[in-house]
């Protein structure tokens, strides 16, 4: 359903912006189980379908720009022009359940200039591919923005990763601290053992394993930033004789270890080195070891698809990134090592609560971002991301997942089926 009401008179909509803005009107016009009222200077447009349950969502545009933006650039061009104030919405979240439940309709969205678009991301994307030189630069565009601004919206142990939430009343520094007891029960992780990390972020898992099982955890990153601030508290905790912080490319570790872990760190890898990635778990492995991987992972029936695009969260927050599907994973492990999938959880409704807690901290403290010398087209970006994120993981485009991965040698242990049975 289309109407239009209250029309109004509105200076600086050319005859370009009205014909693209009635071109959007109509490619909405099919949005089903939701609805969305359009307020711009043109007057107000409903587009969609009211549905009992799911209120409404409101998109008011300031600024002509938005509907050139979104023609010469698709969702990516929409997104930019969010974050430079040309528009507005009460319920970002919402809005994005509600386009990815019309994911036909969005994709639509990219044809026509928008194509255009997409081709100049796409060479620009593939400029970052993550050899290692690469990898340093990806990652340090996203981690190296200071640990005091991810201090801001973080739980206390700074895990940068899904929490895992029990009930209602969990706080998020709760439910991160029950992900790293789950990881540490699924491995069996004891005191005589000795762990690689692969991807230390500030150090939450390395502490923490060392901390309640006793265990040896040698951890490495790329992240100057990180990498500092993790060593350091491991010195304030006073572990520096059973934790070890490199500051090293996973592909150039060495040694053998009885358990691995690696959270949340495949995304940053790119596609092309996956078989190179599960190569290095199977490596770095005893002959009867475990491994867990913890990964952000999309529908296996849009994983080619979404390689050959180049979204707002490669564009603009990870650099050199992709999300990978949980066939593509059994598919690379398979062709580069020895290791088994013994057990698989996945946990996505947990990632967008904790979205949704990162996302009402970081709203909280925009004042102190603000303070720490980012400018307002950055806040909106990072409030865009989270509420992007968020709206997939409920809507379960995307989800999170723990992949148990053991060497031939391994044989199970007492505590491994009883867990698996809870």
């Amino acid at each position: 359903m289309n109407s239009i009401v209250q029309p109004r008179a509105a200076s600086g909509f050319g005859a370009l912006d009205r014909a693209l803005r009635a071109r959007l009107l109509r490619q909405l016009d099919g949005l089903r189980q939701g609805d969305i009222v359009l307020v711009d200077p043109l007057g107000d447009a409903r587009v969609g379908e009211p549905t009992a349950g799911i209120p409404s969502v409101r998109v008011q545009v300031r600024d002509a720009g938005f509907y050139r933006a979104l023609a010469g650039n698709g969702s990516v061009g929409a997104a930019e022009s969010y974050m430079d104030g040309d528009w507005d919405c009460d319920d970002l979240v919402g809005l994005v359940r509600l386009l990815v439940r019309n994911r036909d309709l969005l994709d639509g969205m990219e044809g026509g200039a928008a194509r255009l678009g997409g081709w100049a991301m796409r060479a620009l994307h593939a400029l970052r591919r993550n050899t290692r030189e690469g990898s340093r630069r990806n990652i340090a565009a996203h981690y190296d923005l200071g640990n005091d601004f991810f201090r801001l919206f973080l739980s206390d142990d700074l895990m940068y990763s899904s929490a895992l939430y029990a009930g209602e009343d969990d706080t998020l520094e709760v439910a991160s601290t029950r992900k790293l007891d789950r990881i540490c029960d699924k491995l069996g992780i004891l005191p005589g053992d000795h762990v690689v990390e692969i991807g230390t972020g500030w150090g939450g898992f390395a502490l923490h394993a060392a901390r309640s099982r006793g265990c040896r955890v040698t951890t490495t990153t790329i992240s100057r930033e990180q990498h500092a601030l993790a060593s350091q508290r491991v010195a304030q905790a006073g572990l520096q004789e059973r934790v070890t912080v490199l500051l090293s490319d996973y592909r150039d570790l060495q040694g053998r270890y009885d358990k691995l872990v690696s959270i949340e760190m495949v995304e940053a890898i790119g596609a092309q080195y996956m078989q190179a990635y599960f190569s290095t778990l199977g490596r770095l492995l005893k002959p009867d070891g475990l491994g867990l991987v913890q990964a952000i992972t999309i529908e296996d029936h849009r994983y080619a698809q979404a390689l050959r695009s180049v979204d707002f969260i490669k564009r603009h927050i990870f650099p050199g990134s992709f999300i990978p599907s949980i066939a593509a994973l059994l598919d690379a492990k398979a062709r580069s090592s020895d290791l088994a999938l013994v057990h698989l959880e996945d946990f996505g409704p947990s990632y967008a609560r904790t979205l949704r807690d990162w996302r009402l901290r970081f709203l909280a403290n925009r004042e102190q971002a603000r303070a720490q010398g980012h400018d307002e087209r950055f806040l909106r970006m990072w409030a865009f991301y989270l509420a992007y994120c968020e709206g997939g993981f409920l809507e379960r485009s995307i989800g999170v997942a723990h992949l148990l991965l053991a060497k031939p040698g391994y044989r199970g242990a007492s505590y491994l089926p009883g867990l698996l049975e809870a």
